[in-house]
């Protein structure tokens, strides 16, 4: 892509309506602006680190073995009548009457459309276990939306919700997206602590939410320091196989949000200097709650033996829009945002110091070409803008690999490679630019 064709608003000073870092350099990188409170438009740089997030998750959720749908941002009130939830969710559920006169909702999650799906379309145990899942922007009328797309109203969620015959087979359904989340978050350069939660209004007595520590977290979390340790689980793992080991050794050193927290114990069972107390930004929350909405909705299936089984449920979330506001907080220096490889825009900035040159726009171009026929997704910035600015352009936006080309290295048969995170200048000839470039690269686009 080049620049010059490009929509990139950036913008040189802070806005004030930005309290943290995320929401500052996600306005200011040209990704978001803001429509309404708590609503953002997605430009197309954001736009194109929303849809490698997604794709992430996509390919996670798949691997565990949860198949995609898409269900309606719109719901009818009368399901929720249905589970008992409608007057119970509160205010944040934005209400509303069609030209009919009908109750309707916006969505802001969607057990109890998907239990309808699934008692409409299941009939027998042989069916199970099942777990559907979909990507969709979700609706939720914060009090006070903040810190913009970390809090906002409307997000892009992805929900998944799984069916089995028994507790225990409900179980093991959880555990695989609790590994499937673990895998998920770490391909996005991400450290992620399950930590037992509150189930707050989806119900159940099984929760964990996956949190990202920062500064800016909206939680207190609490947990062992050895969990910072462990490795993530292999992308070969055998979801079907017994996960309970690896579960145990993620759920068994102390970790609790505030709400979960137990001075007490975690004084007890962890040791002074491995005591970590932080703030954490949640990132995905994961769900059992047994017959919470397969009981009121009738949503039964035939057991072996003839009788009528009432299935048990679990419901998956991960803040898709959410995370690319948790990256920025994870990744970040003063110039700017610093993208992992795999959730990056745009994997190499092309950088023309003196655009309009013959012999500069020539190699910029033959560069651009090669790399782009590599498989590298590429920014050439041709602009005429002053080198000062191009440079600091391209810190803001945070691309992983910069690619700089002018009259002065062209002369002595070299360009210059800046590595984005650790600021390292490599100084090489153009095909040796370009296979470097291609092997980082190809090292660092799967993190885990």
């Amino acid at each position: 892509m080049h620049l010059s064709r490009f929509f990139l608003p950036v913008l040189r000073e802070t806005p004030k309506e930005a309290e943290i870092v995320s929401h500052q350099l996600m306005l200011r990188s040209g990704m978001i602006r803001q429509a309404s409170a708590g609503i953002y438009s997605w430009l197309p740089m954001g736009f194109r680190v929303l849809k490698k997030i997604e794709q992430i998750v996509r390919e996670e959720q798949d691997r565990a073995g949860a198949i995609e749908m898409m269900m309606p941002t719109i719901q009818s009130a009368d399901l929720w009548r249905e589970s008992k939830r409608y007057d119970a969710y509160g205010p944040e559920m934005l209400r509303f009457e069609d030209r009919h006169g009908r109750e309707m909702l916006y969505g802001p999650t969607n057990e109890e459309l998907i239990t309808t799906i699934f008692r409409d379309g299941v009939r027998s145990y042989r069916d199970l276990p099942r777990n559907l899942y979909h990507i969709q922007w979700k609706f939720r009328d914060e009090v006070r939306p903040r810190f913009g797309v970390m809090r906002g109203r409307e997000f892009l969620m992805k929900d998944a919700y799984s069916f089995d015959v028994s507790a225990d087979a409900a179980r093991r359904s959880y555990n695989k997206m609790f590994v499937a989340y673990l895998r998920t978050f770490a391909r996005m350069g991400l450290k992620s602590i399950p930590m037992a939660a509150d189930t707050g209004p989806i119900g159940g007595d099984l929760s964990h939410e996956f949190i990202i520590l920062a500064d800016t977290g909206e939680s207190h979390v609490y947990c062992h320091a050895d969990l910072l340790q462990i490795r993530t689980p292999p992308a070969d793992i055998d979801f079907e196989g017994d996960l309970d080991t690896l579960i145990k050794q993620w759920t068994g050193p102390y970790a609790a949000t505030d709400e979960k927290h137990d001075p007490v114990r975690f004084a007890k069972e962890v040791p002074a200097d491995k005591q970590v107390s932080a703030r954490g930004i949640e990132v995905g929350h994961i769900f059992f709650f047994g017959t919470k909405y397969s009981e009121p909705m009738g949503a039964r299936v035939q057991g072996a033996d003839g009788s009528m089984i009432t299935v048990q449920m679990g419901s998956y979330g991960v803040g898709v829009s959410r995370l690319a506001g948790a990256i920025i907080e994870a990744s970040h220096d003063t110039a700017g945002i610093v993208w992992p490889v795999p959730v990056a825009p745009f994997e190499v900035g092309l950088v023309n110091l003196k655009a309009g040159d013959k012999e500069t726009d020539k190699a910029c171009s033959d560069l651009y070409g090669k790399l782009e026929r590599a498989g590298v997704s590429v920014l050439y910035d041709d602009t005429e803008e002053r080198a000062g600015a191009k440079f600091a352009t391209m810190d803001l936006i945070g691309l992983p690999f910069q690619l700089i080309v002018g009259p002065k290295g062209l002369k002595s048969g070299e360009i210059e490679v800046k590595e984005r995170k650790s600021g390292e200048r490599m100084s090489l000839a153009s095909d040796a630019a370009v296979k470097r470039l291609v092997e980082l690269l190809s090292a660092r686009r799967v993190l885990s």
